[in-house]
């Protein structure tokens, strides 16, 4: 299967293919990008090791059988599956299902939180082998896969897909092709409100994450997880969603101002929290 994008949830998506026993094909254009991308794997495959999750051998075996390419171009045809997860941005993700639609593959999947499967179907050559695939970060952690079935997407292809996520060890969910889906929808409301309470002064994002973990059980708070996500994917979600779900979905402006000062949250270092050193992953 192939992986085009090594950004935090493609890496995820490469790793748990890998360690599922699928050969991968991680496509990253940045040198840079794509050599973190695989040392974070190798990260993350010896952690598990450590927890006696997999044998060393087998763990060695997997991340040494992902393929890093610098290009769509360069996957092979044919592949079973590929799975796009470029940033939340139309036009960016429509080019680059267009390149892979070019690769004959059997089955795409785009990754995407929030944009139209029926908009983004438009860009491949067969949209009944097209569908949504949208995992969650952590993805070697967290179960879900919700299966975003597209206006013409085949049963098929449903079928095709949720066996894939079974053999990653994930359970699914099909939903329609609305807008934020289901899990995007739901999460994103949480997320927002607990962004404006923190601008109001309600309280500190340590508190307000505290009494949701606290009193509704949840494992992460909203502004923990908003900073995992990555504030800049919570503002293109929300900027998305404004415009199609109304002006309860717009981004407060403390989100806007922290993405323009380049605070991003777990992935520059700083969000709603300080993020001294990469978290270790497995």
């Amino acid at each position: 299967m192939g992986v085009v994008g090594a950004g935090t949830m493609g890496v995820g998506i490469a790793y748990v293919f890998a360690m599922g026993g699928y050969g991968v094909h991680l496509v990253e254009p940045d040198t840079a990008r794509r050599d973190a991308a695989l040392a974070t794997m190798r990260e993350a495959a010896r952690g598990a090791v450590a927890r006696g999750k997999v044998e060393a051998d087998a763990a060695d075996r997997a991340i040494g059988s992902v393929k890093g390419l610098t290009s769509v171009g360069d996957l092979p045809h044919g592949l079973s599956l590929i799975v796009e997860t470029v940033p939340e941005r139309l036009a960016l993700k429509q080019q680059v299902l267009s390149d892979i639609a070019s690769r004959t593959p059997e089955l795409i999947a785009s990754n995407t939180s929030a944009l139209s499967i029926d908009d983004l179907a438009k860009s491949v050559t067969d949209p009944t082998a097209f569908l949504g695939m949208h995992f969650f970060n952590p993805v070697w952690s967290l179960m879900l896969v919700e299966i975003v079935r597209g206006a013409r997407t085949s049963d098929d292809s449903i079928a095709r897909a949720r066996a894939f996520a079974e053999g990653i060890g994930k359970k699914s969910a099909v939903v329609s092709d609305r807008p934020g889906f289901a899990t995007s929808r739901l999460d994103l409301v949480q997320a927002l409100e607990a962004i404006r309470m923190v601008e109001d002064g309600v309280a500190s994002a340590e508190d307000i994450d505290r009494a949701i973990t606290t009193a509704y059980r949840h494992p992460v708070g909203p502004l923990r997880l908003s900073d995992m996500v990555g504030l800049d994917v919570r503002l293109d979600i929300a900027t998305h969603l404004a415009t199609v779900l109304g002006p309860h979905f717009a981004p407060p402006k403390l989100l806007q101002d922290m993405v323009a000062r380049g605070e991003l949250g777990q992935k520059s270092g700083k969000g709603f929290y300080d993020w001294p050193a990469p978290a270790s992953q497995a």
